[in-house]
C-alpha cells in the first residue's frame, strides 16, 4: 500500500501541524508516534517542542532558526522514511481497576444499553489489550485505542461537570484513564488508584504514547490499600515489560 505524505498545516507563525489523516485510526497514530520518536533521535535545529495526538503531530519551532518551508520539507521527508518498527512499545503496564458501584456509576446502565450483564462488560474490558494513543485534555489523561467494538457506545447526552480522579471510562470507540477530577461526557465504568500524573513524584507522568495497557479487576479493599500507597507517591501499576 502506498504511504501518502502528511499535510503540513501552519499553526500560527511558529508551529506546524503534521496531519496524517482526518479520522481516528491506529495507522495514523502509529505514523504520528514514529515521526515524534524520529525527531527525538535526530533533532532538527529550531524545533522547540512536539505534541503528538491521535492523527497529527504539532511541532513548535523558532522561526528565526528555521522557516516554515524548510521545516515542512524536513518533516515530510522524515515522515515518509519512518516505519512502524520504530513505534514498537517498550513498556506494558497492568492497571488495577475497581469496577461498578460508587467507583463506576455508569456500569449497570452501560451494560443494559449494550445488552449484556455488568460482569460480561467488565470481562470484555479487562480482556482488552490497549495502547496509549495520546495524552491530553488534562495532565495525565490517557486516551487508549484497542477498545472491543462490542463496548463502543455514544457519549452521554448530558456531560457531567465533575468526575473523580482515576476514572476509567468509555466514550465512542475509545476508553481512557482520567487522572485529575474534571468534566466528562464519557461513561464511568470504574476507578483506578494509579496516578498517571503526580507532580512531586518521579516520574511525574507515568504513561507515554506508545505504551501498552491491560486492566486487572480489584475489589474495594485492594483499591483503598493501593490508593493510600499512591497518595504517598508509590507507583501502584505493574510494569510487566520495559
Amino acid at each position: 500500500m502506498t504511504t501518502l505524505p502528511p499535510r503540513m498545516l501552519p499553526s500560527g507563525d511558529s508551529a506546524i501541524t503534521v496531519e496524517f489523516g482526518r479520522d481516528i485510526s491506529d495507522e495514523s497514530n502509529r505514523r504520528v508516534l514514529a515521526l515524534d520518536r524520529r525527531l527525538t533521535q535526530t533533532p532538527i535545529a529550531g524545533i522547540i517542542e512536539t505534541v503528538p495526538t491521535y492523527r497529527s503531530l504539532l511541532v513548535h519551532y523558532d522561526p528565526e532558526t528555521i522557516g516554515f518551508a524548510a521545516l515542512s520539507e524536513h518533516l515530510a521527508t522524515l515522515a515518509l522514511s519512518t516505519d512502524d518498527s520504530e513505534n514498537a512499545a517498550k513498556r506494558h503496564w497492568r492497571i488495577p481497576v475497581c469496577y461498578g458501584g460508587e467507583y463506576g456509576i455508569d456500569l449497570e446502565d452501560a451494560a443494559r444499553g449494550l445488552n449484556m450483564t455488568p460482569d460480561a462488560l467488565v470481562a470484555r474490558h479487562v480482556a482488552g489489550n490497549y495502547r496509549v494513543a495520546m495524552i491530553g485534555f488534562t495532565p495525565g489523561w490517557s486516551y487508549l485505542s484497542g477498545l472491543d467494538p462490542a463496548l463502543a457506545m455514544p457519549r452521554r447526552q448530558a456531560p457531567r461537570l465533575h468526575t473523580p480522579a482515576g476514572t476509567i471510562s468509555v466514550g465512542g470507540i475509545q476508553t481512557g484513564i482520567q487522572c485529575l477530577p474534571g468534566p466528562s461526557g464519557w461513561h464511568l465504568l470504574g476507578r483506578t488508584p494509579v496516578r498517571t500524573y503526580q507532580l512531586h513524584r518521579e516520574p511525574i507522568f507515568l504513561l507515554e504514547p506508545g505504551d501498552t495497557i491491560s486492566f486487572a479487576r480489584i475489589d474495594e479493599k485492594e483499591f483503598a490499600e493501593r490508593d493510600d500507597a499512591a497518595s504517598r507517591g508509590d507507583v501502584v501499576a505493574e510494569l510487566l515489560s520495559a
